[in-house]
């Protein structure tokens, strides 16, 4: 299985998948892009098997680019792991305090985030494209946390995932001045004269959301791979019919 760890811990486990030509469909791990079920079942069985888990203990949403976050309790253990019919509905941020249960997100140029508090247990993954970067899903679930569930900001510990880089998040003027309402964006994003359009660093403006909920820099984990230029990357800006990695973590 294709993969890098971002924590391979005895109790905490958290990285990505990675696209491998030698496995079934490039080792694409959703069901909404795939050709087959069964490849992905294949393909989610083998990371299974690679993480000594069973498939029954993931966890997956139904992602639609919105700011939902939902709470994934002993209820929802398994659910998406088999069948898309089965995934948590309209949302893009799970987070859980139950052991043993891996979280997931599917990326393919959108910016992935993984994290975990060091003594509340805590655990969670976080879909960010463009649109939840704008509608600041990653802000808004940090400052729930925090607020509402009381985590203390300074224990959470934050791994950004391989995502679309700046060179190539090239946007029109429409998309620039989403990210310039946030009105914290301006130092990640630039114009290139020649084309006209805009550059935006999506990784680091979902780093400056976490850093506004009082989460530490030191604390933030930024993999700059950039899924357009990395062979091991599924990048949907470069071919709209591509697989999807998973983003996942597990609190054992």
């Amino acid at each position: 299985m294709n993969k890098k760890m971002y924590v391979n811990q005895s109790t905490l486990l958290a990285g990505m998948t990675l696209k491998d030509t030698q496995q079934k469909e490039n080792n694409n791990m959703a069901f909404h892009v795939c050709e087959t079920e069964a490849a992905v079942i294949e393909n989610r069985q083998a990371l299974a098997d690679t993480l000594s888990i069973q498939l029954d203990q993931f966890v997956c949403a139904n992602q639609t680019h919105s700011a939902n976050f939902y709470e994934v309790t002993k209820q929802d253990i398994g659910r998406g792991a088999y069948k898309i019919e089965t995934e948590i509905k309209n949302t893009d941020a799970l987070y859980t305090y139950e052991p043993n249960v891996l979280l997931c997100t599917f990326t393919a140029d959108c910016v992935p985030v993984l994290f975990y508090h060091e003594t509340t247990g805590v655990i969670g993954a976080i879909h960010s494209g463009w649109q939840g970067t704008v509608k600041e899903i990653t802000k808004q679930l940090f400052t729930y946390l925090i607020d509402v569930e009381q985590h203390d900001p300074e224990g959470f510990h934050v791994y950004i995932g391989m995502a679309l880089s700046q060179e190539k998040f090239e946007v029109d003027r429409d998309v620039y001045d989403q990210f310039f309402e946030l009105q914290y964006a301006d130092e990640f994003m630039y114009r290139n004269e020649k084309t006209g359009k805009y550059h935006i660093d999506n990784q680091r403006t979902v780093k400056k959301q976490c850093m506004l909920t009082g989460i530490l820099e030191e604390n933030i984990m930024l993999d700059r791979t950039c899924t357009f230029q990395d062979d091991t990357g599924f990048s949907y800006r470069e071919d709209k019919q591509t697989g999807r990695h998973v983003g996942f973590i597990m609190r054992k």
